[in-house]
């Protein structure tokens, strides 16, 4: 009964050894590609934010590679490379952030991210140029960020969003939505592409970046929702339909997070 803890401590300093490696790749990612994004940053848009996308993304891959995490795509349906999304996923680690930019190979996306990352040095001055902030505390900053997106959209730019907002510590496959993605989507009637982020809970849980370790994440892709001809008095079926086929997929893949009976009662 003793052998697992006594692993543990045996292997400690080994764990301690290798985040503190991912770390200081991480840092030194973040001095290499910093010129560029400065530079990028004064181009005028959409370019400009294109090419940040681009540059972060091969940070992105680097990174991921060094420190032993693999990748791969899974497409029960392929989304076309001509359209514009609103890309949505389940959020429950640290590591969700490098699965978007492995996921989505493209460089014309905008992510909406929260404002509290911008204060981290360094990385949050690539960060605030990178994605669209927002503070959910505040409800003119949240307006402030949707009308920012609607803008992203209207230049022909697909965005990213956290539906769940906030790491998912529940036991059940998902936090609920909130409200943003779901109108957005209906006022610019730009179809919804929901992926799955698998590995990420099991390679970094979000109690620690302390947890991170070497292995296979995976992003599945389900079949995008179309919102053409929807109003917003059709949002509320609209989020319950996405919410129940991103659920069912979780349990399907049996993402490890979920307590047993972990599902949400109808509302």
């Amino acid at each position: 009964m003793m052998v697992k803890p006594l692993a543990r401590i045996a292997l400690f300093p080994f764990r301690l050894a290798y985040c503190l490696y991912a770390l200081l790749l991480f840092v030194a990612g973040i001095v290499l590609v910093l010129p560029f994004v400065a530079f990028f940053s004064f181009q005028p848009a959409p370019r400009g934010g294109n090419r940040i996308y681009r540059i972060c993304r091969w940070w992105d891959m680097g990174w991921l590679t060094l420190v032993g995490i693999r990748h791969r795509n899974r497409y029960e349906s392929e989304p076309d490379p001509r359209r514009q999304y609103i890309f949505i996923s389940n959020h429950i680690s640290y590591l969700d952030i490098p699965m978007i930019l492995r996921a989505i190979r493209r460089d014309s996306i905008r992510v909406l991210g929260k404002v509290e990352m911008a204060r981290i040095p360094l990385f949050g001055y690539i960060y605030s140029r990178a994605v669209v902030m927002v503070d959910r505390r505040n409800a003119q900053e949240r307006s402030r960020s949707v009308r920012e997106l609607k803008g992203v959209l209207s230049m022909g730019v697909s965005v990213f969003i956290f539906p769940e907002g906030t790491f998912n510590e529940t036991g059940l496959p998902l936090k609920e939505f909130f409200d943003g993605a779901f109108r957005i989507a209906i006022e610019t009637q730009t179809p919804l592409q929901p992926i799955l982020f698998l590995g990420t809970y099991e390679l970094m849980h979000y109690r620690s970046i302390f947890s991170l370790r070497p292995g296979r994440l995976q992003s599945v892709f389900l079949p995008a929702v179309e919102v053409q001809g929807l109003g917003l008095a059709d949002l509320p079926v609209l989020k319950e339909r996405v919410y129940r086929q991103m659920e069912a997929n979780l349990l399907k893949y049996e993402a490890p997070w979920v307590a047993v009976g972990g599902t949400r009662k109808s509302s």
